[in-house]
């Protein structure tokens, strides 16, 4: 099966899911409005963008099983990509609130939810529901499952791992006040990890890790010590794009200069800067202007970031080659799962 249709029936499945959720509040009587404005948020939230991460779970359950995914029945699919869109689901559910922090105006080449007409300040408690979806969406396939609790748990974790990622970065890089003395790669490190790898890496493979049977504590770090790098490793990639990269390139403007963000880019530049260096950033980063993101753009060619982002994708790549040639694949687990993952983002441009 090709990626398209791959993709094509993940995103058939995600009607059906539509409809059981649909089904449970019909059940609890609530009225036609509120269900149609249910099914609205969920199909306007979560079926957008790459599905990567969703379609990840059943990619990953097909590596471990040793079969593909036209081999499975139909009821192995169904189970399997309901976790693919429970992560779909998590995601969405950061979006919604995340977009209503950051006051985004567009999402998926869409207004951002809480800034369609009617929806306001409803969105917040939608991105709630697009959350509470996920476990009743659990409980009714897994429940009898052994390894239920461990779904419940891995959820929940990481879902407290992503928001306090999130803490971390509203707090660091106010949009209202630039203070470049609040950043360092250290908490460079600890945002990417808690907001991003979590729940785009090591979340996918965890799931289909449970599912497949593969649930040792030992087997579960092995697959966190290798993901959680290569989460990293994504997310300072995303930086380094956001500030390299073309919009016809990477598919969008990028804003980090203009938002104040805590990027690897500018804490790179900070360890280099000569005072009056620095002295340039203080007054340029985080404004809103070309003129002033044009003068930051200069200062990080002057100061050779992208050599050194060469020069640690090289390092970083090297590492997780050799812990995946170290994976021990006693218990069923396999160091395909992490080079497919690995191959998907080495060298990417976009």
């Amino acid at each position: 099966m090709d990626k398209a249709a791959a993709k094509q029936k993940f995103v058939d499945t995600f009607g059906e899911l539509v409809e059981e959720l649909k089904t449970i509040l019909v059940q609890y009587k609530m009225p036609q409005e509120a269900i149609d404005w249910f099914v609205n948020s969920l199909n306007y939230n979560t079926p957008g963008g790459k599905l990567n991460r969703g379609l990840s779970v059943i990619d990953t359950y097909c590596i471990l099983k040793g079969i593909s995914t036209s081999d499975l029945s139909e009821e192995q699919y169904k189970k399997v990509a309901i976790l693919g869109w429970c992560i779909e689901l998590l995601q969405a559910y950061f979006l919604v609130a995340d977009d209503m922090m950051d006051q985004s105006k567009t999402r998926r080449g869409q207004p951002c939810w809480y800034l369609v007409e009617g929806v306001g300040n409803i969105a917040i408690n939608d991105s709630f529901m697009l959350e509470g979806a996920i476990y009743m969406l659990l409980k009714k396939h897994f429940r009898e499952d052994s390894y239920y609790v461990d779904l419940l748990d891995l959820f929940h974790e990481v879902t407290f791992q992503t928001e306090l990622g999130q803490l971390l970065d509203l707090v660091t890089a106010d949009e209202e006040v630039v203070d470049l003395d609040k950043f360092s790669l250290l908490k460079h490190s600890f945002i990417v990890i808690f907001k991003t790898a979590y729940y785009s890496f090591y979340l996918p493979v965890a799931l289909a890790m449970f599912m497949a049977g593969i649930t040792k504590q030992s087997d579960l770090k092995q697959a966190q010590d290798i993901l959680i790098p290569l989460g990293e490793y994504f997310q300072i990639q995303d930086d380094y794009l956001d500030c390299f990269g073309t919009p016809e390139q990477i598919g969008k403007i990028g804003t980090d200069i203009k938002d104040n963000k805590c990027s690897w880019v500018v804490n790179q530049a900070l360890l280099k800067v000569t005072p009056e260096q620095r002295h340039l950033l203080d007054t340029n980063y985080g404004k809103k202007d070309d003129e002033s993101e044009a003068r930051v753009k200069k200062l990080f060619n002057d100061l050779g970031i992208e050599k050194t982002y060469t020069d640690y994708e090289e390092e970083v790549v090297g590492k997780l080659r050799q812990s995946i040639a170290n994976v021990d694949e006693t218990n069923g687990l396999k160091k395909e799962v992490f080079s497919a993952f690995l191959a998907k983002v080495y060298k990417r441009s976009k």
